[in-house]
């Protein structure tokens, strides 16, 4: 059978699948599901598998915002001034 498929029509086939199981056990990898992993990498079904994953069945992940902080540092004084020593020993 493999010689009556013509290797322009192959070669795009099966990149085309590469990319789609690539990315699918990337997700499932990612995502701790053993299952679903297993089933894509066993079954060859063109990529339709791993769109079917990836469009229904991925979890969904919340999307994380960059959160700027103040960091609150303290700056080193130089001594009080002699004003301000005499005031507290008042």
């Amino acid at each position: 059978m493999l010689e009556t498929i013509p290797i322009f029509i192959l070669i795009p086939l099966l990149l085309w699948s590469l990319i789609w199981k690539g990315l699918a056990l990337w997700k499932t990898g990612r995502n701790n599901q053993l299952v679903w992993f297993i089933f894509i990498l066993v079954l060859n079904t063109a990529g339709i598998l791993p769109i079917i994953y990836l469009i229904f069945f991925q979890k969904k992940t919340k999307v994380k915002t960059k959160v700027k902080t103040k960091v609150k540092t303290k700056v080193k004084t130089k001594s009080k001034s002699k004003k301000t020593k005499k005031r507290k020993k008042r």
